[in-house]
């Protein structure tokens, strides 16, 4: 008898927790129904598993002290500069959807410059370094102990010894192996502040701080609030040796100098601010000058978890409903939302030129079956669809009618949209984007374009792995 009441115990036990979780999921606010489903799915075939992987990773949670902090900081940091419209007035609502996101008015007279190439951008960076009369801020998903890393590093202790005030923060998932080297304890020794973003301290505790694999994904680069890089670049060798096999990965950096290098200043602030306790109000109370050459138009696009959920799909499909003759996007993570897949299928089907360009080869076992899942639709509707074929193509940008531009750290996937704190820069500029489009065509030239006769013939069981993989994505 008293094992029978142990038993009807447990799966009372079981059903009551199996149906908070699936209630959870259904009430849980800013979520797709896709994602409902296939949580619900998980947590009713495999209860434990489900159960478990949703604590760890079902909210998109970073804690409520962080998000109280986020806010905090982001009230004080952000003041309401007068608006510059952008040179078209076509483009206005572009920048409109950008500053109800970070708050960030678009900002007139920058210049900027498209770097070669990765090892041009890192030695750039350090020649703006040495050059730095009063401050550099840096900010990296990844930082490697490489050749282009320690030439960072070498940098930052050069321009600390010499009285610079040098702020440098990295990722503390991303860059774990350098915040746990002798480099990072070098360039303490030297004085360059230093701080670990979103620390990964005490994992069990996570379900209750916040998500382990929520992470700061920004690359931003910062000298005298004056000169800043946006892009997709983190401070490591295109070989990538810690993923040899994938290399060489493909960026594109943008060296600005104006205006906008203040709004990625107060981006970097925000999140020094929150995890070092330094308050930087003072720094950032300078106001730029006004500009009788309206230059390149510019306006820094942060989002993460702290932003509205729905902010960097907006800001992607806003851009491409946009186009009216040309789209043109490079990414390499493609898990779009139901509503970004059906944008660019409604941008071709309009006549549009859209053209999408992904890796061949995807260093992320997960999100090459996934992208793959979508093909079908994409080229029915028109898009057409590239694969690079010489290396990582890790680039994240899209051009439109050659007047308008978006680059920076988000990838079109959904822990760029959901999960990542993430960095970008609008710009319009038709000199400017045609440099990006030129960029873009030279990935054209190395990739091959895929074909709906040859995603036809793909067999059953493929179609079907590529599509479950790509079902589990709001899940994974």
């Amino acid at each position: 008898m008293a094992s029978l009441l142990i038993l009807v115990a447990g799966v009372l036990l079981h059903l009551s927790l199996v149906t908070s979780f699936v209630l959870r999921a259904l009430l849980r606010p800013n979520r797709e129904p896709s994602s409902r489903v296939a949580w619900i799915l998980v947590i009713l075939v495999l209860p434990a598993v489900g159960i478990g992987a949703y604590v760890l990773f079902g909210e998109t949670n970073i804690g409520w002290k962080r998000i109280r902090a986020y806010q905090r900081v982001a009230d004080q940091l952000r003041t309401g500069a007068a608006r510059v419209p952008p040179a078209s007035p076509e483009h206005d609502h572009l920048f409109r959807t950008g500053t109800s996101i970070s708050g960030f008015s678009a900002s007139a007279g920058n210049t900027a410059r498209l770097l070669p190439d990765s090892n041009s951008a890192i030695d750039a960076i350090v020649a703006d370094m040495d050059a730095a009369q009063d401050h550099v801020h840096m900010l990296f998903y990844i930082w490697l102990s490489d050749t282009n890393g320690l030439k960072i590093v070498d940098a930052a202790c050069r321009a600390a010894k010499r009285g610079v005030t040098v702020r440098a923060m990295a990722d503390d998932l991303g860059s774990r192996k350098m915040i746990r080297s002798e480099d990072w304890k070098r360039m303490e020794a030297a004085g360059v502040r230093l701080a670990r973003a979103l620390p990964v301290d005490q994992p069990l505790l996570h379900p209750i701080r916040g998500r382990v694999d929520l992470r700061n994904h920004r690359k931003i680069v910062v000298v005298d609030g004056t000169v800043t890089y946006c892009g997709s670049q983190n401070c490591a060798d295109p070989e990538f040796r810690i993923k040899p096999k994938f290399a060489p990965w493909v960026d594109l950096m943008v060296r600005f100098e104006g205006p906008v290098a203040l709004q990625n200043q107060k981006l970097f602030a925000e999140d020094w601010m929150v995890h070092s306790g330094e308050d930087l109000s003072d720094l950032l109370q300078s106001v730029p000058p006004a500009q009788a050459d309206p230059g390149i138009i510019a306006q820094v696009v942060g989002t993460g978890p702290t932003v509205r959920s729905s902010a960097m799909p907006e800001m992607f499909e806003v851009l491409i409903h946009s186009a009216r003759s040309e789209l043109v996007v490079t990414t390499p993570y493609y898990v779009p939302s139901e509503s970004m897949q059906a944008a660019l299928c409604t941008t071709a089907r309009r006549g549009v030129e859209t053209v999408l360009i992904l890796p061949e080869r995807n260093d992320s076992p997960v999100v090459a079956p996934a992208s793959r899942s979508y093909y079908p639709e994409l080229l029915e509707a028109g898009v057409r669809i590239f694969e690079y074929r010489s290396g990582l193509l890790h680039t994240k940008s899209m051009t439109v009618d050659g007047k308008v531009s978006l680059i920076g750290s988000a990838n079109l996937d959904r822990r760029s949209f959901d999960l990542n704190y993430e960095n970008n820069i609008l710009l319009e500029d038709v000199a400017l984007t045609a440099e990006i489009r030129g960029r873009q065509d030279t990935y054209l030239d190395e990739s091959r374009e895929v074909s709906l006769e040859e995603v036809m013939a793909w067999s059953r069981f493929r179609r079907a792995w590529y599509n479950a993989v790509a079902m589990m994505g709001p899940v994974l």
